[in-house]
């Protein structure tokens, strides 16, 4: 939403005292499914995004629009993983109406599967368009950056990586934790940074620094990314790859750690940036509650939800860009230009290089 004449867009004011018409008409909306049921009514919401994260903004959703959301999460280990293969076996007998997920990569792989249904969303009509499926099945909001967390008492400032292909430098060796990429958002990148590289020079270069991680020998946690942040800030590892919203937390707890945003470089050829992974939201296709559904999803993709969520502890970097100037100093410096879709379709492929080349759960 934009600003307009007595309204203010303060985090946890959503249906300001002057209303819109849009405004209006989801207090209306509300009112009616109210008085449609001697029930209260209710939306069923899978959420991928961390709990502490995800509570304030379905608070102030109830709030506000009256509207009972029954919220079903996923573990930090299964992250996302776990709601999607639910979603794929509920295919048939949908149980939720919403998912809002910490990624768009299983999103896209949801929707090209039938999971999602078209929403027709004019609050989202300023957004990027790298952040709005083209068929209306899934809209992007409030972004992490892939980036490095290091301990800065560990590791010199001088040799702190500047590209993801510094971390297969031989001086790290030992040094270097990251999460399992068959969970959260580790695939993705993978998934990434194989269909950039591949574009730029070839295949190889992909595998290239997977090698170059095993002769590191890089450790993959069971925790997920904060995992890594954990791992780094106790000691256990120097170096890591991780989102942003983890070390803003680990930050704001007092641990000492430090980020970097490395580039995807290619020497002589490309200073390709640093990779922005969105929120997304979609409407479950034949999910139980259609109509409350649409009114949750228009709120998650408002620009109160964009503010709560960039001053919040994970500081995610807001899509518009009216918001994100108000949020300066969590901007990413210059964004991965990708083909998310194309990202998608690379991501099982990149994982299972990746488990090739580096899982050595089996090793003696």
């Amino acid at each position: 939403m934009s600003k307009g004449p007595g309204r203010k867009n303060t985090p946890g004011v959503f249906f300001a005292a002057k209303k819109t018409p849009g405004v209006l008409f989801l207090c209306l909306l509300a009112a009616l499914l109210t008085g449609c049921s001697s029930d209260e009514p209710r939306v069923v919401l899978y959420v991928s995004a961390d709990d502490h994260v995800a509570r304030p903004i379905i608070r102030a959703f109830e709030e506000q629009s009256g509207i009972r959301v029954d919220m079903v999460g996923d573990t930090e280990q299964k992250k996302t993983v776990g709601l999607v293969r639910r979603l794929l076996a509920e295919k048939d007998n949908p149980q939720a109406d919403v998912f809002w997920s910490s990624e768009v990569f299983n999103t896209i792989r949801l929707a090209d599967k039938g999971v999602f249904t078209e929403h027709a969303s004019g609050i989202a009509a300023d957004r990027p368009v790298e952040y709005r499926d083209p068929e209306r099945r899934w809209y992007g909001f409030a972004a992490r950056a892939r980036v490095i967390v290091y301990a800065p008492d560990r590791v010199a400032p001088d040799d702190v990586p500047r590209t993801w292909m510094g971390l297969t430098d031989s001086k790290f060796r030992g040094r270097i934790v990251m999460a399992d990429p068959r969970f959260g958002t580790t695939g993705g990148h993978l998934g990434a940074m194989k269909v950039y590289w591949a574009k730029l020079i070839g295949a190889f270069y992909y595998e290239a620094f997977l090698i170059g991680l095993a002769d590191n020998e890089v450790r993959l946690l069971p925790g997920g990314n904060a995992g890594v942040v954990r791992a780094v800030a106790d000691g256990e590892a120097d170096l890591g790859l991780t989102d942003t919203d983890d070390v803003w937390a680990a930050l704001n707890a007092g641990r000492r750690v430090r980020l970097i945003y490395p580039r995807h470089a290619v020497d002589g050829i490309s200073d390709g940036g640093t990779l922005l992974i969105p929120n997304t939201v979609a409407i479950v296709a034949g999910g139980p509650n259609p109509a409350q559904a649409s009114v949750l999803v228009d709120f998650l993709l408002s620009e109160q939800v964009e503010r709560m969520l960039a001053g919040s502890v994970s500081h995610n970097v807001p899509v518009r860009e009216a918001v994100a100037a108000d949020y300066a100093d969590y901007a990413v410096p210059d964004p991965l230009k990708v083909n998310l879709a194309r990202v998608a379709a690379a991501m099982p492929g990149a994982i299972d290089t990746a488990m090739r080349l580096l899982d050595r759960s089996d090793a003696p």
